[in-house]
């Protein structure tokens, strides 16, 4: 295991802030991403299997799992993330044994929650489906995960709370391997093997969720018995000489958790809403039919947000990663080094996703295909561009609410998020009544602009954050987005005029090949140009150095 310690009070030094967050990053972002791409690659033979069923299952899977995601997050309850932040508190004090304790409390408030979130899911599933009785089969399978995933959850968190991002990551991709494998085998057996209801299908896949929270819980325990020794060296040489009683205990858990539950679930209450409105709100434009609605819904809200979800996985694991950084750096009231590591979050956060979303909206249509076939192809490569542009809203919140909380401001995001959520309900109606299935992506953006807003200048205002500096490169990520955007968008179509001599362009195999040859050349270009100019290493520092050499960049 990797050195442990942080900075405290007897001298000790850490490595730089910056360093941390880099390798945090890189290890949560490694883990997310990977889990992410094997999340979307699954849905390639899972849409072949399920044949003509295909939109209809994928939009009762997106229904289960958004009021899945809600009580998982309830039954999590911000847990994980306020252990990481208090074992971090305690740890830059040498008080190692605090920070132990604190998880072995947690621990037990994880598997009640969990408990308790469970049963509500699995019993009171009727009152959540929404006027859809095959909703509740789905919720039923779910709620076995629920039990089980706070805590493993939480014990991420205690690993993140030694900036220990590896087992972390590393869980995360086994689970999702698990959960895959079990989905596949699963829809094949019951739709090609047994010809079975697609219903049964969905929930057997949703079941799934279960199957790799035990494989990552089983591997989060490998590597605390491999680290045990050096957990129980810490815990035997910190100063101890702070006493928390068990009730204090509880109560900071409690204190910092509560919030995290609104913020964490902060995509999902939008979800939610679209959800529990959009159906009705089309209707009132005049499409009634059940099928079409669900074609929509699984365009914008599954399919799309599937796909813009492995995005928003490289903000959401730096937010992860900044959290304990932030919270260390509170603790010893260093307000420069607050500031210095806003600049950092924010100029990572540019340097990945704008790219990335900007990426995905240029190779939309290919992209579309290869997960989605030719089903709706037209609209549903429309909505999946636009909602890459959305991305960029949803991955800044998961950033800023998540410093927010590194700076004991959990209360205020709070209320920031509650502003944003009241303008996606205010704007929701008008904004599907007018722009048909855009209304929800538009209304989202609205609502999270608003929040991200409030947030940034809020810190702004408190810590001061270096805005000219961070405009300065964000401009030039920008530029240099735009230009790798221009080149494969231009590559798709060049691509596609040529493949069109020889084979069907708009199958997978085509659309694949368009695809890698797209962003394998306008990859190279946003990669060559941030190098070229320097622009990397003011993000990521020296080591951006060693890669220079290897590409033979100048």
């Amino acid at each position: 295991m990797t050195e442990m310690s942080n900075h405290n009070e007897d001298g000790n030094t850490a490595p730089d802030s910056k360093d941390q967050m880099v390798t945090g990053s890189a290890w949560m972002t490694a883990g997310s991403i990977f889990s992410r791409i094997l999340g979307a690659v699954y849905i390639i033979p899972w849409g072949i299997w399920f044949g003509s069923y295909f939109f209809q299952g994928n939009a009762l899977y997106g229904k289960g799992y958004n009021i899945y995601s809600f009580f998982l997050i309830a039954a999590i309850a911000g847990i994980p993330s306020a252990i990481a932040k208090q074992v971090a508190h305690y740890n830059a004090m040498n008080e190692y044994g605090v920070g132990f304790r604190l998880y072995k409390h947690g621990f037990i408030l994880a598997a009640l929650t969990g408990l308790v979130c469970a049963a509500l899911l699995y019993f009171g599933a009727s009152m959540f489906d929404g006027g859809d009785a095959r909703v509740v089969p789905v919720l039923h399978s779910l709620a076995w995960a629920v039990l089980i995933i706070p805590v493993m959850s939480l014990s991420r968190g205690f690993f993140q709370g030694y900036q220990q991002m590896a087992p972390s990551a590393i869980s995360q991709f086994v689970e999702q391997l698990a959960r895959v494998a079990y989905m596949l085998g699963s829809a094949f057996i019951i739709m090609r093997v047994l010809h079975g209801s697609w219903v049964t299908a969905v929930s057997q896949s949703t079941f799934a969720a279960c199957v790799g929270a035990i494989a990552g819980t089983l591997t989060l325990a490998w590597y605390y018995l491999k680290n045990r020794p050096t957990f129980n060296s810490l815990v035997a040489n910190s100063k101890n000489e702070i006493v928390v009683p068990a009730k204090q205990l509880y109560q900071e858990i409690l204190q910092q958790a509560l919030p995290f539950i609104v913020l964490g679930a902060g995509i999902t209450i939008f979800q939610l809403i679209d959800q529990y409105t959009f159906f009705n709100f089309m209707r009132g434009t005049g499409i009634t039919s059940t099928v079409m609605l669900n074609n929509l819904f699984a365009m914008f809200s599954v399919n799309a947000n599937k796909l813009i979800m492995i995005i928003v996985s490289l903000s959401s694991a730096l937010a992860i990663t900044v959290v304990p950084l932030l919270s260390e750096a509170y603790t010893r009231n260093d307000r420069e080094d607050i500031s210095h590591q806003l600049t950092n979050a924010m100029l990572l956060f540019a340097f990945v996703m704008i790219p990335s979303a900007l990426g995905m909206a240029a190779i939309a249509h290919p992209l579309n295909i290869i997960f989605y076939g030719t089903s709706h192809k037209d609209l549903a490569t429309a909505v999946l561009a636009f909602s890459a542009f959305v991305s960029i809203m949803l991955g800044l919140f998961s950033v800023t609410s998540a410093i927010m909380q590194g700076v004991s401001q959990n209360k205020r995001a709070v209320r920031y998020f509650a502003v944003g959520t009241i303008v996606k309900l205010a704007l929701q109606w008008p904004c599907i009544h007018y722009m048909g299935v855009f209304g929800p992506l538009v209304a989202t953006t609205l609502g999270f602009l608003v929040a991200n807003i409030l947030i940034l200048n809020w810190l702004n205002k408190s810590f001061g954050v270096d805005f000219p500096a961070i405009s300065k490169k964000v401009n030039g990520v920008l530029a240099f987005s735009l230009l790798m955007c221009g080149v494969a968008y231009l590559l798709v179509q060049l691509v596609s005029h040529l493949l069109a001599t020889f084979m069907v362009v708009d199958s997978r195999v085509g659309s694949l090949i368009v695809v890698v040859i797209a962003v394998g050349i306008a990859g190279y270009l946003y990669v060559y140009l941030v190098l070229r100019t320097r622009l990397a290493d003011t993000v990521l520092g020296d080591r951006m150095r060693r890669l220079r050499t290897m590409l033979h960049i100048k």
